[in-house]
């Protein structure tokens, strides 16, 4: 099974499935929400269709906030990393 689609995410810690390794870091390490966010939405449409973004954000609110602008913008939230912490994101279209 690939990683889930529309923003759902699955249990904390899991790796993204085989072919997923994420082409970019983003590292938001130290700002707070929205700000990681803002800047997820800026990159990923520079990045190829089908490439995975990792996000790494370490306020708590980057969790939620996430995997709902996932939902929200049609994008493949793909896996929750707890080292960084970091979200793994693939850009759907």
């Amino acid at each position: 099974m690939s990683g889930p689609v529309g923003g759902t995410a699955p249990p904390e810690g899991t790796a993204p499935a085989a072919g997923t390794a994420p082409v970019e870091v983003l590292d938001c390490r130290g700002q707070r929400c929205p700000l990681p966010v803002i800047k997820l939405a800026r990159r990923l449409p520079e990045l190829p269709v089908g490439a995975v973004l990792r996000v790494l954000a370490d306020d708590p609110a980057a969790a939620v906030d996430i995997p709902a602008w996932c939902r929200m913008r049609g994008q493949e939230f793909v896996a929750a990393h707890d080292e960084g912490p970091g979200y793994d994101v693939r850009r759907v279209g």
